[in-house]
C-alpha cells in the first residue's frame, strides 16, 4: 500500500467529512485497511513482538534501542540509504537481549544479505556490540561519535553532581550547627550572586560547551567554579581534549594519549570513562572510515515518537505495529 509523503491524520479526514474520528478510525482498522490480513499472516511476529524485513537490509545500517510502548525497550535496525522513508525499517524487536535479536534476524535474513552489510553504526551498549557481530559479520562496526562523547561528558557531570551533594551536606550541617548556637545561618554568596550549591547546580550547561561558546554570565560563573573546584577544571579540560581527538589525523595516538592523561589523575569518574573508551577503542576509531554516526536512527526514533503522539497513545499494540510497518517497512 503506497503512503503519501505527508500523511494526513485520520481525525483531520474525519472532521472534513463530518464524521467522528473514532468512527473513521474503526472503519479504517476493520474494513478499509489490510489489518485483518496482517494479523493472520504475522501472528507469530505479533505474539513475539519481533518483525524483520529482509528486503530492507542494505550496505549501510544502524541499530539502536528506544522506549516505545509503556517504557518497554525495543531494538530497531534501519537501512540508512532509505533516509527515514518507506523501506528504512529493517527490524523492530522487543527487548535488548543480543541472543534474541540475533536469532530473529539470522533466522529470517539470508546469510548473503548479512555479509553484504558494509558498515553498521551503534552505541556503546554491550548487548548491541554482541548482536552486530552476528548481524554484520563482515561490516565495519562503528561506535556513534556522540554517544562516545556523552560518556566523557557524563563523567564530568557526575563529578559536578557529587560535589554538589557534598556542598548540600555541608550546608545542612552548618544550618544544624547554627541552630545549636542559636544564630542565624548565612550561606557564602559569591560575586555573581550564587551560593555554593547554586554555583554547582547552575554550571551544568556550560560544562558541555567549549569555552569560546560561553556567554559572559557563564564565563563569570566558570571563573568562580574552577577557582573553588580545580578538579572540575581538570575534568572539563580533559573532556574538551577528548572532543578534539576527533579532529586530529593521528587518531589512535590521540585517543591513547587522552587515556594516559586521565589515568595519571585522581579523578575516579574520568577514569571510569577512560576505561570504557579504552575497551571500545577499535569501534571508536572506525568512525574515521566514513565519519558515520547514528544520527539517522535518532531521527527515525523521533518520527516514531511523533507518530505515537499523533495517534494519542497505543491501545492496540498489533495495530500500532501494523501502521508503523505500513509507513516505514
Amino acid at each position: 500500500m503506497e503512503i503519501e509523503k505527508n500523511p494526513i491524520e485520520i481525525s483531520t479526514v474525519a472532521r472534513a467529512n463530518k464524521l467522528k474520528p473514532n468512527t473513521l478510525e474503526k472503519q479504517y482498522k476493520n474494513v478499509l485497511s489490510d489489518y485483518g490480513q496482517f494479523k493472520l499472516s504475522q501472528a507469530r511476529q505479533i505474539e513475539k513482538e519481533a518483525f524483520v524485513f529482509p528486503e530492507n537490509f542494505g550496505e549501510d545500517m544502524a541499530i539502536d534501542e528506544t522506549g516505545l510502548i509503556n517504557g518497554e525497550l525495543y531494538t530497531i535496525l534501519i537501512n540508512k540509504e532509505a533516509k527515514g522513508k518507506k523501506g528504512s525499517l529493517a527490524a523492530i524487536i522487543k527487548g535488548t537481549k543480543s541472543s534474541i535479536i540475533t536469532r530473529e534476524i539470522t533466522e529470517t535474513v539470508g546469510f548473503k544479505k548479512l555479509v553484504g552489510i558494509k558498515e553498521i553504526t551503534l552505541d556503546l551498549s554491550n548487548s548491541m556490540d554482541w548482536a552486530v557481530r552476528e548481524i554484520a559479520p563482515n561490516g565495519i562496526h562503528t561506535y556513534d561519535r556522540f554517544h562516545v562523547q556523552q560518556v566523557v561528558s557524563d563523567a564530568v557531570q557526575s563529578l559536578r553532581i557529587n560535589l554538589r551533594w557534598k556542598a548540600i551536606e555541608e550546608e545542612n550541617q552548618a544550618i544544624l550547627k547554627a541552630k545549636e548556637l542559636k544564630v542565624e545561618f548565612s550561606p557564602k554568596i559569591f560575586s555573581n550572586g550564587d551560593s555554593r550549591k547554586q554555583l554547582l547546580a547552575r554550571s551544568r550547561y556550560f560544562l558541555f560547551k567549549p569555552s569560546n561558546k560561553w556567554t559572559d554570565t557563564q564565563r563569570q560563573r566558570a571563573k568562580i567554579l574552577f577557582k573553588e573546584y580545580p578538579e572540575l577544571l581538570e575534568a572539563y579540560n580533559l573532556s574538551m581534549y577528548f572532543r578534539n581527538c576527533y579532529e586530529y589525523e593521528n587518531k589512535k595516538y590521540r585517543f591513547e594519549e587522552w587515556i594516559e592523561k586521565v589515568e595519571s589523575t585522581r579523578l575516579s569518574e574520568m577514569k571510569v570513562a577512560a576505561q570504557t573508551i579504552k575497551r571500545h577503542l577499535g569501534g571508536i576509531i572506525n568512525y574515521f572510515h566514513n565519519r558515520a554516526t547514528n544520527a539517522a536512527i535518532e531521527s527515525f526514533h523521533s518520527k516514531i515518537k511523533l507518530f505515537r503522539q499523533r495517534i494519542r497513545g497505543i491501545v492496540d499494540k498489533a495495530f500500532f505495529f501494523f501502521r508503523i510497518i505500513q509507513y516505514f517497512a
